[in-house]
């Protein structure tokens, strides 16, 4: 399968600048790079008199040590101050064009948040991402313009750090921990994890396959939404890890995915606009360039109405991408037929059946010796790649260039292996790795051969889970 315009190794020369011009923009608000746009070996280097254009600029690992020298003096507490980053003075808070208020959210990200805060954040949001990919997402969303593209790529990080609290609460507790609080929780706590256990169980949405494009496919069943069943917050945090459960069955150069909303049996008491609000908002502020394609699937003549509202709602080319599906055939233009599950019509003979958390298999989220070496190894990684970056930046010489730009996707190439090592000490398992669709060394079966009876599944997953092993830290 090729790789679509715009994406790692399929860039324009006037994207692969954009691209460049974007890390560094990067690398300043993080605080790698200083307000000269270089980096500064030593703060005496820093007040140096300028660099003549003759001169080369220092590399990465000047950089890095400026950065290490940085925390040792303290600024990495989180009260460092932002670098100030050349082209960003015009953002106004309230401006009229900003439909989801991420100028604010920039702003408030900068006056809250460290320079190292902020580069964690991001680099955390990368997982098993090519670095670049991660960029580029938030490039074309823009349409390649920087500035909006970085005010995106901030309230992003905001948003999941501060607002949504993606990796730290939604991703690292899981299902294990709602079943537990379900039990015995009491509260918020308690009625939470029985709206975010109540939608899994009953599947209202869930993932399945791939359609012919080969994005994996999610399918979103209204008919079993009725409003007020479920708290604000719970159906947005399922949401939520919907998604983020989805992007790991994304293989490169696939980046995108198919969503389905079968509307088989749909009445106006399954109409809910806040979660549907929320969703759009998701898609077109925080997960940028994620959608391939939305299909409506036997939308009845009251969703009419509904839809106009809807559009309007939709930035145009989120808009673009629904098509509306009556019958069978109408869904085989998108998905085979032997691939759609049987209450869709379909031959795959696949109906989901959620299979129970099993205590244990989250047992290495405890081990947290191990995870700190691998955190550690990961922020090697980090900065190799950093420096890496700073020299491509740096290079006029287009065969240097390509050699750097190599480099850096070898070490990409590091970061994805080594995040499937740290994983499990950070994600709690899902449904989908019980099944096996998500296997541990981040390949994926979009098809298991055999979807065993609940319990045996989730029974391999807690053995394969386990306890730390020996190679997981180099």
């Amino acid at each position: 399968m090729e790789q679509l315009p715009g994406r790692p190794g399929n860039l324009t020369p006037e994207e692969d600048e954009k691209l460049r011009k974007f890390w560094e923009m990067f690398l300043q608000v993080c605080g790698v790079l200083g307000d000269d746009n270089t980096a500064t070996e030593t703060d005496a280097a820093s007040e140096a008199p300028s660099r003549t254009g003759t001169e080369k600029p220092k590399k990465s690992r000047m950089s890095l040590f400026k950065k290490k020298k940085d925390k040792e003096k303290g600024n990495g507490s989180g009260t460092s101050t932002p670098t100030k980053v050349s082209g960003m003075d015009s953002i106004k808070e309230n401006d009229p064009e900003d439909k989801w208020g991420e100028n604010k959210a920039y702003l408030e990200t900068l006056a809250t948040h460290s320079p190292e805060q902020i580069r964690a954040t991001i680099w955390s949001m990368v997982k098993h991402d090519h670095p670049d990919a991660l960029l580029l997402r938030f490039l074309r969303a823009r349409k390649w313009d920087l500035q909006r593209a970085l005010v995106m790529l901030m309230s992003t990080m905001n948003w999941r750090c501060s607002e949504a609290h993606v990796d730290d609460e939604i991703m690292a507790n899981g299902e294990e921990f709602a079943a537990i609080n379900e039990k015995s929780g009491d509260g918020k706590t308690k009625k939470l994890a029985e709206d975010f256990l109540a939608q899994l169980r009953m599947g209202k949405s869930y993932c399945y396959g791939i359609d012919n494009a080969g994005r994996p496919i999610c399918i979103v069943r209204a008919r079993l939404h009725r409003a007020g069943e479920q708290s604000e917050e719970g159906l947005e945090r399922f949401t939520v890890y919907l998604i983020e459960t989805t992007r790991f069955m994304l293989s490169p150069p696939v980046d995108t995915a198919c969503v389905l909303f079968d509307l088989t049996g749909f009445s106006l008491a399954n109409m809910d606009y806040t979660p549907v609000k929320f969703m759009i908002k998701c898609f077109e502020a925080n997960y940028p360039e994620s959608l391939g394609v939305v299909l409506v699937h036997k939308a009845p003549w009251v969703f009419q109405g509904i839809w106009k509202i809807v559009k309007g709602w939709l930035d145009p080319v989120v808009a673009s991408k629904v098509h509306f599906t009556n019958t069978l055939k109408d869904l085989e233009e998108f998905i085979a037929k032997e691939r759609i599950p049987t209450d869709l019509e379909g031959t795959s003979g696949y109906t989901y059946e959620y299979k129970e958390p099993v205590p244990g298999e989250n047992a290495k989220m405890k081990d947290l010796e191990t995870k700190e070496k691998l955190l550690q190894e990961r922020e090697t990684l980090y900065e190799e790649y950093e420096g890496k970056t700073i020299e491509w930046m740096n290079e006029t010489d287009a065969t240097k260039r390509a050699a750097l730009h190599a480099e850096r996707d070898t070490t990409a190439k590091k970061l994805r292996e080594q995040y499937w090592r740290l994983d499990p000490y950070l994600r709690s398992r899902s449904y989908y790795d019980r099944i096996g669709v998500i296997k541990p060394d981040g390949t994926v079966d979009y098809y298991p051969a055999k979807i065993a009876p609940s319990g045996t599944n989730g029974t391999a997953a807690a053995l394969a889970a386990g306890e730390t092993a020996a190679d997981d830290v180099d």
